[in-house]
């Protein structure tokens, strides 16, 4: 897995039979890693659904690092919602996410797992950051309240693996995708970000004959939007040319409006009919875009344009809508 020049970690070219776990190999973005590693060869893949390890529980987690001993880990494992959920349940959002990544990343700590992937989002950074952001604007102004409990958990978790190249040595790493949404998606009303939230909207409004669509907000603020394929490949790329202790931006470094958005996503599923802004519902973050320049300098780049991971997108819920998170 890995190569030395002179005492330090040199990333390369991942065993393809070692030993892999990816915490969350369940939800949009962990499957998506696992279809990604299936199709480069990987053949150890460790896999637990949440009924068969709950990883908020330590003794568990301990338990399973000691029996399957990964020599790779992958946390892509989260409690994660749209605004309605991070502003109603703060306390589930910030105690499960610090439990799950606390307990394997001691685990794999315990364990001597050399190279260990954790997973953030770009909600850590301020909520009136310089755009597009960078890196280095972490922790210097105060975060957007809908989902601050959210974030400062991911905060700890990118702390929990710098204090782990401090004091331990190891080449962990950390990176923070952009808005994400593809296959196996969330689409509930309530837990929803706003991507499948959009889809799921339109399209039950043009399969009823709905003439009118009502989003949350006024649709000015921006958001940048990353397929979660592109999110998939771009875990590998860092996993096998990148460490250093700070995280990193994974997004593609365009953003647009949401009221772009939803006529994007109103053209693909087909809806004639009109478009409303319920301007008492929250906008959030008036922008989020995320400086990709280190990603870009390590030789990435995504490969899914937006307008056809939306369709993608369409297809797979319309395909899964009953047996998807709907």
């Amino acid at each position: 897995m890995t190569a030395t020049r002179s005492g330090e970690f040199v990333p390369t070219r991942l065993d393809r039979s070692a030993p892999t776990y990816i915490a969350g190999h369940r939800g949009m973005v962990g499957s998506a890693i696992r279809r990604k590693l299936n199709r480069e060869g990987f053949t150890d893949l460790l896999l637990r659904s949440h009924g068969e390890l709950d990883l908020t529980d330590r003794g568990a987690t301990f338990h399973f690092f000691e029996r399957a001993r990964p020599q790779l880990v992958i946390i892509a494992a989260a409690r994660v919602g749209g605004i309605l959920a991070n502003s109603e349940r703060p306390v589930d959002f910030l105690s499960e996410n610090l439990q799950i990544q606390v307990n394997v990343m001691d685990a794999a700590l315990e364990h001597g797992v050399e190279r260990l992937l954790f997973l953030g989002s770009s909600c850590i950074y301020p909520k009136y950051a310089p755009q597009p952001i960078k890196e280095d604007a972490l922790l210097t102004g105060p975060l957007e309240r809908t989902n601050d409990a959210y974030a400062i958990a991911k905060i700890a978790g990118i702390m929990q693996v710098q204090a782990v190249r401090r004091q331990y040595g190891l080449p962990w790493i950390s990176a923070m995708p952009t808005n994400l949404y593809g296959p196996e998606d969330n689409f509930t009303p309530t837990t929803s970000h706003v991507l499948p939230a959009l889809i799921r909207r339109y399209d039950e409004a043009r399969a009823s004959g709905e003439p009118v669509v009502t989003n949350w907000g006024s649709g000015t603020v921006r958001r940048e939007f990353l397929h979660v394929d592109d999110m998939a490949s771009a875990c590998l790329h860092l996993l096998e040319t990148f460490d250093a202790p700070q995280q990193v931006n994974v997004g593609t470094g365009e953003d647009l409006t949401i009221e772009e958005l939803a006529e994007m996503v109103a053209e693909v599923v087909g809806f004639k009919g009109e478009t409303r802004w319920d301007t008492t519902k929250p906008d959030g973050t008036p922008r989020k875009l995320l400086d990709v320049t280190t990603l870009q300098r390590s030789g990435w780049t995504p490969s899914i344009p937006l307008a056809d991971g939306i369709k993608d997108t369409v297809e797979w819920f319309r395909c899964h809508n009953q047996s998807a998170r709907v």
